[in-house]
């Protein structure tokens, strides 16, 4: 009783500040380019990283020249202002100034301006003014009122329809926050199943997004490498939502054997990478497979004997000619 009692309390009041900045729009900071925000009700991985990288390179791909703002939750030395961990042409800062997310993201777009603050209105004009951004990529934006927005997309999924605001859910947000959204971006297997969650949480606009796998990389090297479906596979994880990631593996066709599982944004230590290694060896994997987020924070690490590889994950939105001409009209 008291978790729901708290529960709705937090949910009133998060409900309360999203119609205080909707009453008076002046409340809202106004960048003078457009803002895309990429978002989700849920605290925690629900795959919005490569969402902002994938619309990212949309954007580039048509003309426009984006730069990606961010929050960098994680990062162990949060300066003042405005960290520019990537202007475009190089990476300019280190995973403990940057955070995992902002150089994964970095890392993956070359040409775009990837900026860290929590103040995402100060990265913008930053992003303007030095490197001259003609539209913004918000991450994790839907909670982060306080700027102005173009585009407002949401991306969900089915067990969010179940779930209940915190401290008895894992909600940042009811559900009825949903309908602010410009569309949805559904994690789900089919398009019937995209279009259910939309009617349930009233957003008309729907895309489907899509996910896969691609070729493991060797982290120390950045070398693709070959493992064959079948193969021996220990996995290391520590993200928001690991089940996502073996899940993801298991549907390729590779032998999970093993797994090592730490709390998001976990800041591995020499004591983790001896327990990994004598875990995978212990196991008889042919490599142990992590995520690209995962692969920031290790390094250049490795084990004698066992490669450890990042696994990218390929997303996209679908219907991809449909999503980019719906983005680019309300732009």
């Amino acid at each position: 009783m008291i978790l729901q009692a708290l529960s709705s309390a937090y949910g009133a009041a998060t409900t309360w500040r999203r119609r205080w900045y909707a009453r008076d729009p002046s409340r809202r900071q106004h960048l003078s380019r457009p803002v895309v925000s990429v978002g989700n009700l849920r605290v925690g991985g629900s795959g919005k990283t490569p969402i902002v990288a994938h619309i990212a390179r949309l954007l580039r791909e048509n003309g426009f020249r984006p730069a990606v703002l961010t929050r960098g939750y994680g990062r162990r030395h949060a300066a003042d202002g405005v960290t520019v961990v990537s202007d475009g042409r190089a990476i300019l800062a280190d995973v403990a100034h940057a955070g995992d997310e902002p150089l994964m993201l970095a890392r993956e777009l070359p040409g775009v301006p990837v900026l860290v603050g929590a103040n995402r209105y100060l990265s913008g004009l930053l992003a303007e003014r030095r490197f001259g951004a003609t539209v913004h990529v918000l991450d994790d934006g839907f909670q982060h009122v306080g700027l102005a927005r173009d585009v407002d997309l949401l991306l969900v999924d089915e067990e969010d329809l179940s779930d209940k605001p915190l401290p008895e859910g894992r909600l940042r947000e009811p559900l009825t926050s949903a309908p602010v959204a410009d569309a949805l971006l559904v994690n789900a297997g089919y398009t019937t199943a995209t279009e259910r969650i939309g009617r349930a949480l009233g957003v008309p606009t729907v895309f489907r997004v899509t996910r896969a796998l691609s070729a493991p990389r060797v982290i120390s090297t950045g070398d693709s490498v070959v493992v064959p479906s079948g193969a021996r596979v220990f996995a290391l994880a520590a993200i928001a939502r690991p089940e996502r990631f073996l899940s993801d593996l298991a549907a390729v066709g590779w032998q999970v054997v093993g797994t090592l599982v730490f709390r998001d944004h976990h800041r591995f230590t020499p004591r983790d990478i001896r327990r990994l290694a004598a875990a995978a060896k212990g196991a008889a994997a042919a490599v142990v497979l992590t995520t690209e987020k995962d692969a920031v924070r290790l390094g250049g690490c490795e084990i004698d004997g066992v490669p450890i590889a990042a696994v990218p994950l390929a997303v996209g939105v679908e219907p991809a000619d449909g999503f980019r001409e719906w983005l680019l009209q309300k732009l």
